[in-house]
């Protein structure tokens, strides 16, 4: 048999294809031809979104900026303030309280914790805040306060699930997916869902930001502030990019064929994603250039180019939302705080405190925060109740059926409070928001009608409420 001789120059190609190819297969890794493929491409789209729906109503925002504070941060030490738990610090927790009460960790019936820090009330509307967080009380008049929310998860992963993807199992598409799927994308060369982290993201990992059984092409994309800005995004080794559109030529090419034969979706949503990160090449090494900002923006929002940091996060969420990105997600890990509130709370919060208000009012300068909703929250906040013993190693449990989150932005009342807790901050007792209505809230200021935002999988059409949500339209300006 004859052998096929081969030069450097071929060899180099040949391992590096194979190398891209299984880079592709990774997910977004790929990378595709752009608008120059067209016809073909363009029919792919349409196959992956061809459910896609139009606005029901006319929406009051377009960006979604969703904070999530991996943990649960603590909101009676920053931002439901609780007199009489105050004066009550270190008595018995009442029996009424403890009696079949289920908690995470404490066993045995606990003493009431009041905050160790000082509240005031802050703007025209007096919304009181937390002595931790000074630089958010400068922009305290542009807050929704949500005093009355609640999950039935009390540990970490399910309450992620279920704060992120209305379930608290495996499986469901997030909330961001749901929105990409929901009303598509305004920019054609970044994704319709990124995310960035700060910290190890543990209990429910990336499930958090996953398409679940929604095409995969609806997934967040995860940005990092260094390296590959999207792993896998750079060519490899050898391979500059006209080789490279040559070669996804032949992909795409496969691609078509295969799914002319079968009409499985996900070839649809594959080729979709090699074309958008061809695209985005070019487009996201510019975006995450930070030095490109002038030095008081980055004094604003105390960014370090060059660093993970949350502060650069909140800046590229600026950056992302100024493009277009539909739906941007922060995951900040390190608040679960079950001691030390005293030495631990305090210095998380000076990470967040800053960038968070800086965004805000940079938005607002702007002209994008109406049409932007930010989201602060967490799968669940923390007990009334002392966890541990005194002094500096004092902490709190997990608590699920009573906690706090904020929105600023476009369509809501601003510096409003809605919803209250008892006087220890244990229960609801005015205006109770299940996530499921957080999450039918939210998708109704984007347009959104939550129970006509359907998916049929397995023979049901499933939504991101499931069978419940209720829109919070007190809440609406």
């Amino acid at each position: 048999m004859t052998k096929i001789k081969m030069d450097a120059s071929d060899r180099i190609f040949s391992c590096n294809r194979r190398a891209l190819m299984q880079q592709g297969i990774v997910g977004i890794a790929g990378a595709a031809l752009g608008t120059l493929l067209a016809k073909e491409s363009i029919a792919a789209d349409q196959a992956v979104n061809q459910k896609r729906l139009r606005p029901d109503h006319a929406p009051q925002v377009r960006n979604v900026i969703f904070l999530h504070m991996v943990g649960g941060p603590s909101q009676l030490d920053l931002l439901s303030f609780k007199p009489e738990l105050q004066r009550r610090d270190g008595e018995k927790m009442p029996d009424a309280l403890w009696e079949n009460l289920r908690l995470a960790f404490v066993r045995k019936q606990p003493n009431l914790f009041g905050s160790p820090f000082k509240f005031r009330p802050h703007g025209q509307s007096g919304i009181e805040l937390s002595e931790l967080l000074p630089h958010l009380g400068e922009v305290a008049d542009e807050l929704t306060m949500v005093h009355s929310l609640h999950t039935e998860q009390f540990n970490h992963a399910p309450a992620q699930l279920m704060f992120q993807t209305g379930f608290g199992q495996f499986g469901r598409p997030s909330l961001g997916s749901w929105v990409s799927y929901g009303l598509g994308s305004e920019n054609e060369n970044l994704p319709n869902f990124v995310v960035m982290n700060t910290g190890q993201i543990a209990g429910a990992g990336n499930s958090m930001w996953g398409s679940g059984f929604l095409p995969t092409v609806h997934q967040g994309v995860e940005f990092r502030s260094q390296g590959d800005p999207v792993l896998y995004l750079s060519n490899p080794p050898g391979i500059d990019r006209g080789r490279r559109e040559r070669i996804l030529q032949s992909v795409h090419d496969l691609n078509a064929a295969h799914l002319r034969d079968v009409g499985d979706p996900e070839i649809a949503t594959r080729m979709s994603q090699y074309e958008l990160a061809f695209r985005m090449q070019a487009a996201v090494p510019e975006l995450m250039e930070l030095a490109d900002e002038p030095q008081y923006i980055h004094d604003l929002y105390g960014t370090k180019p060059g660093e993970t940091r949350f502060a650069n996060n909140c800046l590229l969420a600026r950056r992302l939302v100024e493009r277009g990105v539909r739906f941007i997600q922060l995951n900040d890990q390190g608040w679960d705080t079950h001691g030390n509130i005293k030495g631990g709370l305090p210095r998380k919060a000076r990470e967040v405190d800053q960038p968070i208000a800086a965004l805000i009012a940079d938005l607002k300068v702007r002209g994008l925060l109406d049409e932007t909703l930010i989201v602060f929250g967490a799968e669940f906040g923390r007990t009334p109740m002392i966890q541990d013993e005194r002094g500096q190693l004092a902490g709190r449990d997990h608590h699920k059926d009573a906690f706090t989150i904020w929105f600023a932005g476009g369509g809501l009342k601003k510096g409003f409070a809605y919803g209250k807790t008892d006087d220890l901050g244990f229960h609801v007792t005015e205006n109770p928001m299940h996530v499921n209505d957080f999450h039918a809230t939210l998708l109704h200021l984007l347009g959104l009608d939550h129970e006509a935002l359907t998916y049929s999988y397995q023979g049901r059409n499933f939504r991101l409420t499931d069978v419940a949500g209720k829109v919070a339209t007190e809440l609406i300006a």
